[in-house]
């Protein structure tokens, strides 16, 4: 079934590089209009000129999803150029990793602000259109590391752990006014985070992948599509893990 999305609205948020530039042009390649976000302009606006080239609708307004005033402005630029919001993609997110006992206050922070606190200020500025709709798609992109932990990422971990708890509770309050709140939990990806890893590290990961290979960034924008799709209109406060079967046993 081929996943129909015009006359839509969808906002990303991470969408510069890696698997937030990869589900907003799935998202565009399906319907929707996109609206792009992330702090770093020049990534954004060659994932435009990408969704363009395409026949897509879109637009990028660089962003520091921790900035609460920023995040209006951002919510606000959406609402005057279409006029509605559907779909809301939580994929914004960084890393800081270190030992615990190495690591810096400000790191811990850094990651909590953004990961979290990010999605937290999107999600409810994102609400007030939907509730008025009573209709609405929030996709939180977690992580395995949520469900696992990782050594050294002691933050990263905690983030992602509290963005799956985060879905549920918001799945709760809303679902009476339509609007569904889930989360996806990617594995092993191929992006440019996991290039940085070793060879040893990688063939590592793969001992533990049932399926023997790394994930592709497409693979996960996938399950946010039919996560945002009416295919999943009776799925909510749920976590899909795209993760290649590493988690199988938890």
């Amino acid at each position: 079934m081929t996943i129909d999305l015009r006359n839509q609205v969808a906002l990303v948020t991470g969408a510069g590089r890696g698997i937030g530039s990869e589900i907003a042009m799935s998202l565009a390649n399906a319907g929707a209009k996109v609206a792009l976000c992330a702090r770093t302009e020049a990534n954004l606006q060659s994932v435009a000129e990408t969704i363009r080239a395409s026949g897509g609708d879109c637009f990028a307004v660089p962003t520091d999803v921790s900035d609460s005033a920023a995040v209006d402005m951002l919510m606000n630029a959406v609402m005057e150029r279409w006029g509605r919001l559907d779909i809301l993609v939580n994929n914004a997110g960084i890393t800081r990793d270190m030992l615990l006992l190495r690591m810096k206050e400000e790191d811990w922070d850094a990651v909590l602000q953004v990961n979290l606190k990010g999605a937290f200020l999107c999600t409810r500025s994102a609400l007030k259109p939907m509730l008025k709709q009573r209709f609405g798609r929030i996709v939180n992109v977690t992580s395995v590391i949520g469900l696992t932990g990782n050594a050294g990422q002691a933050n990263y971990a905690a983030s992602k752990a509290a963005l799956i708890a985060f879905t549920k509770s918001v799945a709760v309050e809303v679902g009476s006014r339509g609007i569904t709140c889930n989360a996806i939990a990617p594995g092993f990806i191929e992006t440019d985070m996991t290039a940085g890893l070793s060879d040893e590290l990688k063939q590592k990961a793969l001992e533990r992948i049932p399926l023997g290979r790394l994930g592709l960034s497409k693979e996960v924008a996938n399950g946010v599509l039919f996560l945002s799709s009416e295919m999943a209109a009776y799925i909510t406060g749920q976590t899909l893990v795209v993760d290649g079967g590493l988690t199988t046993g938890l």
